[in-house]
């Protein structure tokens, strides 16, 4: 094994050498990336300022993949999000970040990013999945069928031939293995022939196995392509893949270089990799202050881990790999290679098409989005109607109209959360695609609408008819419709109301806590449990009673039943004839000043306002956090070097 292993590393570094004498030259939309004196610290109230990397430099060239590693916590994600221009508006950057010698940001089309979840859309199959992904990104001008070419070649690129087919799975049910999920988010983002790679621990949560895997697809990538990974803990096998390797400990730069000359680089430090052992383990036991045991330097002599991180970094800073990195990085800088420029990709209503039907196929697939609730709303209607079935005319029959008409407003709308655990999930890939720059707020927003509202029909009519007919509620077609209506309206309105929780609080959990709590308290003040007059002024009445959507619901639902409707109150065998116009006024008080279509046409605009609120809420996220970032990021100079002990820096 020994014998392998060195060959495969010595192959490795004539590769490297090789590739060292090639000449810095930026060409056919190659990408050079340069960082240099890069800091980043961490703002936090109780904490205060943090630094987690501390003055890094290093480069990644066309061709190569670059990995970064190190233990837990010492900065591999902050460093590939801050050279990705990823960074959270909590944290505070300095340093020269330069593309082919240039400050300038990431075009669309020429990065890519793939996280360390494989955010899918779990009900579409592979093909499905890359289709329509092909048909958001790639552009108008290109037919259809040569995106669909594109797709095809760019998953058999990465050996998704065998599982095109397949359902993606997920929560919901099992579908392809985790390897092809890895798979799967890669091919998603190579569909535009990104020339800049990033991937956040491409390996975490595989086997050996699979790792080795998804990282031989990745290495069979870099023909043209500058790939930039971090990655945790390797295999030899995987180790043997990097061209390129970035070595970090509690934010600070251990080594960079050849990823075939770091065994070397520690033997000479003093810390040779013992015989039959995986470099990449060797490096990290060395290097993890977590555990800060001692370490054998010699027979007899033993030293701190965190003495031994200081010796490495010290030996790395004197070596010739530094001068390298040095001049390397200098030499890039001074090329000025081309400007990138953003690839145009589908137009705003074809992603508004595209994400419509996935959205539309996933709602069909996915049984706890509408079928679930769709079941339970018949067997609620059934129980409903059959409680209140035939409740006639009498005096009691005014309590069970509003009895159950409040029903209908509140339980049976506020049940429409059930599908929150499933605008989650599809939420999450929205705001993956987005970042990536697949496609925008307004096209997700469209599109959820549009595709909803076949289902939202649904279990509007077929519910709402067994209720209505079976309680023996006013005879009309219009009734009926303006019943349904009311339904429909409040069940969009509860939708669109998660969807602006769902953006704000991402949490699942706290999520449906607080959608539920929000529609507690507007059915409160809606009218019903507390007649509109005897409610308190301060915050019940004003401004809740007015702004709750259950106010306007119970009124259009209250006067679509009882305006022109009679009740007969028999007294001393005398029956008399109480208008229902009377009813709404002193036992419901409602406001007679309109009719009930007005008050469908309020829920109808407060539809509409929560949706664009929830787009709003979205787009703020969009602009307000770069702006935030651009605030926090200090001129490239050195924050802070007073060093704090290792355990305290490490991110």
């Amino acid at each position: 094994m020994t014998t392998e292993l060195n060959a495969t590393y010595n192959m490795q570094n004539q590769r490297s050498k090789s590739v060292e004498l090639t000449k810095i030259v930026s060409q056919n939309g190659e990408v050079f990336l340069t960082w240099k004196d890069l800091w980043v610290t961490a703002s936090s109230l109780k904490n205060g300022n943090k630094a987690i990397l501390k003055g890094l430099t290093g480069y990644a060239r066309p061709g190569e993949l670059l990995a970064i590693m190190g233990p837990s916590g010492c900065g591999k994600s902050t460093l590939l999000d801050t050279i990705a221009g990823r960074l959270g508006s909590s944290t505070r950057q300095s340093g020269d970040i330069l593309i082919n010698g240039r400050k300038q940001t990431l075009a669309y089309g020429t990065s890519a990013y793939v996280t360390q979840e494989d955010t899918l859309m779990a009900t579409l199959t592979v093909k499905e999945a890359v289709y329509y992904s092909a048909e958001l990104q790639l552009p108008n001008s290109m037919p259809k069928s040569e995106k669909k070419q594109i797709a095809d070649m760019t998953m058999k690129e990465i050996g998704l031939q065998d599982a095109m087919e397949t359902r993606i799975g997920g929560w919901s049910g099992k579908g392809i293995s985790g390897g092809q999920k890895r798979r799967v988010s890669i091919c998603l983002e190579i569909l535009t022939r990104p020339k800049l790679l990033f991937l956040d621990e491409p390996t975490s949560g595989l086997d050996s196995a699979a790792s080795y895997h998804v990282m031989k697809t990745i290495a069979s990538q870099c023909q043209g392509r500058t790939i930039i990974a971090s990655i945790h803990q390797p295999s030899a096998e995987v180790f043997s893949l990097f061209h390129s390797l970035c070595l970090l400990s509690a934010g600070r730069t251990v080594y960079f270089g050849p990823a075939s000359a770091a065994i070397e680089f520690f033997a000479l430090s003093g810390y040779p990799c013992p015989t039959l052992q995986n470099p990449s383990d060797h490096f990290l036991k060395t290097i993890n202050s977590d555990f800060d045991q001692d370490i054998e330097e010699g027979p007899t002599r033993r030293k701190s881990t965190e003495e031994v991180i200081n010796i490495l970094i010290k030996s790395y800073n004197a070596s010739d790999k530094y001068g390298a990195v040095q001049s390397q990085v200098a030499e890039i800088c001074k090329q000025e290679g081309e400007v990138l420029e953003k690839r145009s990709h589908a137009s705003f209503a074809t992603q508004s098409l595209v994400l419509t039907r996935r959205s539309f196929v996933n709602m069909s697939r996915d049984l706890g989005y509408y079928w679930l609730r769709l079941a339970v709303y018949i067997v609620i209607a059934v129980g409903l109607g059959t409680i209140y079935y035939d409740v006639g005319f009498s005096i009691a029959s005014i309590q069970a109209r509003g009895s159950m008409l409040m029903f209908v407003a509140t339980f049976i709308t506020f049940m429409a959360i059930g599908g929150f655990s499933s605008f989650v999930e599809e939420l999450k890939v929205f705001q993956r695609e987005k970042l990536n720059g697949h496609y925008g707020s307004g096209s997700f927003v469209i599109a959820n609408t549009l595709s909803a509202l076949p289902y939202l029909l649904l279990i509007s009519l077929i519910p709402g008819a067994i209720a209505y007919f079976l309680t023996g509620l006013q005879h009309g077609f219009e009734h009926f419709i303006c019943f349904a209506l009311v339904l429909f309206t409040c069940m969009m309105l509860v939708e669109s109301l998660m969807m602006i929780v769902a953006s704000i609080v991402p949490n699942f959990l706290m999520g449906l806590i607080t959608g539920a709590g929000i529609q507690g308290l507007m059915c409160l003040s809606g009218g019903f449990f507390r007649s509109p007059n005897d409610l308190p002024r301060i915050f019940w009445k004003y401004p809740l009673h007015y702004v709750a959507f259950h106010k306007y619901a119970y009124q259009g639902l209250f006067k679509n039943e009882f305006e022109g409707l009679k009740i007969h109150d028999e007294h001393n065998g005398k029956i008399q004839l109480i208008n229902g116009e009377d009813i709404l006024g002193d036992t419901w008080q409602m406001n007679m000043d309109y009719s009930k279509w007005v008050d469908i046409a309020i829920l109808l605009g407060m539809v509409i306002l929560y949706r664009l609120l929830f787009l709003l809420f979205v787009k703020t996220g969009e602009t307000v956090k770069p702006a935030i970032r651009s605030v926090m990021s200090t001129s490239p100079k050195q924050i802070n070097t007073a060093e704090a002990p290792l355990h305290e820096l490490a991110a």
